[in-house]
C-alpha cells in the first residue's frame, strides 16, 4: 500500500467515525510542500451535507484519525486537511520499496485484457517520422499496462491491402529492378509505386491497367497474389529491422487483408439488423438517433442546419472501406481474443472515423472499452510539419541514424576513453532513447518541434539527462571495495535533501497508475525528471562515500540504490534503456 493509500484509508476511517457512514475522502499530493506532503478537501466537500462548518468538521476528523505516527495533521484555509509525513515513516516505506520487486507499484489492471493497436505502417512504404508517435506511444503504454497488471495484446494492424497494390503490381511487372529489390526492398517498392503513380496521373491507360491488376488481385489471381505476398514479406522484413532497433515488439501482425473474407458477411449482417441501409447504391451506416445532434458522429452541421453524415461500409461498386475493415477487426478482437478494452494509438485527424466506428460497434452489440488515444504532429524547426527539402516525409530510419550519429559525437567529446564497441552501444542507447523521450515527455496532443540540440542535451528535460543521472549513481557503487546490500540497511533520513529524495522515490507507486487514466506517459516522464533533480540536489548537499558516520553512509548508499532502481525501471517502461557509462 502506498503512503497516499494508507493516509486515505485512515482518513476514510476517521470520517466514518465522525459522520456515521463511509464517505469518499480523497487525498492528493500537495502542490506546495510548505503545506505538507498530502492534503484533502473532503471536509469542505462534506460540510454542506453535514450542515456544519468545514473547519469544525475537519477538526473533528483529525481529533479521531489514527495515523500510527505516519504523519502529522493540520487544518489550513477554509477546511483543508494537510498531512506532513514523518521522516521515520518515509524511511520505513523507502526500505519496503527497496525490498519490493515492484518498487511499491500496485497492480491495478486486475488481469483485464487490452488490445493495443499501434504503429500500423503501410506495406511497400518505409516508416516515416509520422510513425514515431504511434509506435513509441503505443509501445510505452503497452509496457506500462502490462506492468500494472493488464493482459496486453499488441497488434500491428498494417496496411497490407488496398488500391496502392494495383500500382505496385503494375510496376513489379514493368519497371522493377531485381538487384535493387534484393539490396533494399522497401526503397525499391517505394520507387516503383511513385513512378507508376506519377505515370497514372499523366496517362489514363496506365491508370486503367493498374485498376485491372487490382481487380485481378482481389479476385484471387494466383500470379498477383504471389507478388502481393512477396511484397508483404519483404516489407515486414524491413519493418522488423526498425522495430528491433527501437526494441518494439508485437504479438500479432494482423493486417487489413486478414479480414477480407469477413467483410461481405459483415455488411449483410448490418443490413439485416437495420443498422445500415443502401443509399445511391452504397451501403451506409446512419445515425442511431440516440444522441443529440451535436454529440452524434453521424450528424454534421452545415449552413442549412444538421444533416446526415453516414459512414460507408460498401461502395456502390462493391468495394469495402476502412470502416468495414475496422468493424470486422473489432468483432474479431472481442470474439476471438475476448478483449475487455481496445486502444487505438492513432493521430487526431482520425477522430471522427473512430467516433463513428465505436458508436456503430456498440449498436452492433460489441461491448468493450473503446479508446482512441489520439496525438498531435511533429514539427520541424520552422514549426511546420516535418518534411525533407524535397517535401517528402522524413524517413524514420534516417531520424534514428541521425540521432545515433549525433549522440556518438557528444559521447566521444565527453568520454573519449570508451572503447569502440562500448561507445557504439552507448550511442545507440542514448540516441534512440533521446528520440523516444522527446516524444513521451510531451502531452500526446501537443504539436512539438523536433530539435536535435534540445533532444540530446545533457541538461534539461531529456533522456540523456536522466541516463546521465543513472550513470552518475552507478559510478558511486563502482568505487566501493565490496558488494553493497541496500535491502539490509536501516535508512536514516535527517537532511531535508534525504527526505525529499525518499519522498519522490515513494511517489512512483502513486504516479504510475495515473498514467493510464488518460493514457499519458508524459506524467511518468515528468516524474522521472523530478526524481533526477531531487537526486542531484541530494548528491550536492549530502556526501555519500565521505559521510561522517558509517550508518549515514550506508543509508545514503541505500537511497542512491533506490533512486537508480526507480529511474531505470521507469525509463524501461518508457522503452528507454540506461547505459552503465556514457
Amino acid at each position: 500500500m502506498t503512503l497516499l493509500q494508507e493516509i486515505e484509508s485512515a482518513l476514510g476511517d476517521a470520517f466514518e467515525k465522525v459522520v456515521g457512514e463511509r464517505v469518499t475522502a480523497p487525498v492528493v499530493p500537495s502542490a506546495d510542500l510548505r503545506f505538507g506532503d498530502y492534503q484533502s478537501n473532503a471536509a469542505m466537500a462534506l460540510a454542506k451535507t453535514q450542515r456544519t462548518n468545514p473547519r469544525a468538521l475537519a477538526q473533528s476528523v483529525i481529533d479521531v484519525i489514527e495515523l500510527g505516527g505516519l504523519a502529522e495533521t493540520e487544518i489550513a484555509g477554509p477546511g483543508f486537511i494537510n498531512f506532513r509525513v514523518a521522516p521515520a515513516a518515509f524511511a520505513k516505506k523507502a526500505a519496503e520499496q527497496l525490498a519490493d520487486e515492484r518498487l511499491g507499484v500496485p497492480a491495478v489492471g486486475d488481469g483485464r485484457r487490452v488490445v493495443v493497436d499501434f504503429s500500423a505502417p503501410n506495406v511497400a512504404k518505409p516508416m516515416h517520422v509520422g510513425h514515431i508517435r504511434s509506435t513509441i506511444l503505443g509501445d510505452s503504454l503497452s509496457r506500462i499496462a502490462g506492468f500494472l497488471g493488464y493482459e496486453v495484446i499488441r497488434d500491428n494492424h498494417i496496411g497490407d491491402w488496398g488500391t496502392q497494390f494495383g500500382m505496385i503490381l503494375h510496376g513489379w511487372k514493368t519497371i522493377l529492378d531485381p538487384a535493387a529489390l534484393e539490396s533494399d526492398p522497401v526503397a525499391e517498392l517505394l520507387r516503383v509505386y511513385r513512378e507508376v503513380n506519377a505515370k497514372a496521373k499523366e496517362d489514363a491507360t496506365v491508370l486503367a491497367e493498374c485498376k485491372d491488376e487490382l481487380v485481378e488481385l482481389q479476385s484471387g489471381d494466383a500470379a498477383n497474389l504471389e507478388i502481393w505476398k512477396r511484397c508483404v514479406e519483404l516489407s515486414k522484413e524491413g519493418l522488423q529491422k526498425i522495430y528491433d532497433r527501437l526494441d518494439v515488439s508485437f504479438d500479432h501482425w494482423l493486417g487489413e487483408s486478414f479480414y477480407n473474407d469477413r467483410l461481405p458477411g459483415l455488411v449483410e449482417d448490418f443490413l439485416g439488423r437495420g443498422l445500415a441501409r443502401e443509399d445511391d447504391g452504397a451501403v451506409c451506416i446512419f445515425s442511431g438517433g440516440n444522441l443529440p445532434d451535436d454529440q452524434d458522429p453521424f450528424r454534421i452541421h452545415k449552413e442549412d442546419g444538421w444533416t446526415d453524415n453516414p459512414a460507408i461500409i460498401r461502395k456502390a461498386d462493391g468495394g469495402f472501406l476502412y470502416a468495414t475493415t475496422d468493424l470486422a477487426t473489432i468483432d474479431y478482437r472481442i470474439e476471438e481474443w475476448q478483449a475487455d478494452e481496445i486502444w487505438y494509438v492513432v493521430g487526431a485527424p482520425q477522430q471522427l472515423h473512430f467516433r463513428q466506428i465505436f458508436d456503430a460497434a456498440r449498436r452492433w452489440g460489441k461491448e468493450a472499452g473503446f479508446h482512441h488515444i489520439m496525438f498531435g504532429s511533429i514539427l520541424g524547426e520552422d514549426r511546420k510539419l516535418m518534411k525533407t527539402r524535397s517535401g517528402d516525409n522524413v524517413q524514420l530510419v534516417d531520424v534514428l541514424d541521425e540521432a545515433i550519429e549525433r549522440a556518438a559525437k557528444a559521447i566521444a567529446e565527453k568520454n573519449p576513453e570508451l572503447g569502440e564497441e562500448e561507445a557504439r552501444e552507448v550511442s545507440e542507447i542514448v540516441g534512440i532513447g533521446a528520440v523516444k523521450f522527446a516524444e513521451l515527455s510531451q502531452h500526446r496532443m501537443t504539436d512539438y518541434v523536433f530539435s536535435w540540440d534540445r533532444m540530446l542535451a545533457l541538461q534539461g528535460d531529456t533522456a540523456p539527462y536522466l541516463q546521465y543521472s543513472y550513470v552518475r549513481i552507478r559510478s558511486i557503487f563502482r568505487k566501493l571495495d565490496a558488494a553493497f546490500d541496500a535491502e539490509s540497511v536501516e535508512l536514516v533520513l535527517e537532511a531535508p535533501e534525504e527526505v525529499h529524495l525518499a519522498r519522490l522515490a515513494l511517489r512512483y507507486g502513486e504516479i504510475l497508475p495515473t498514467v493510464l487514466e488518460d493514457h499519458r506517459p508524459n506524467l511518468l516522464a515528468t516524474y522521472l525528471l523530478e526524481l533526477a533533480r531531487a537526486f542531484h540536489s541530494f548528491f550536492e548537499a549530502c556526501p555519500v562515500l565521505r559521510a561522517d558516520r558509517s550508518d549515514i553512509r550506508d543509508s545514503r548508499l541505500a537511497l542512491c540504490e533506490l533512486a537508480s532502481r526507480v529511474l531505470s525501471h521507469g525509463l524501461g517502461l518508457l522503452g528507454v534503456r540506461c547505459p552503465e557509462r556514457m
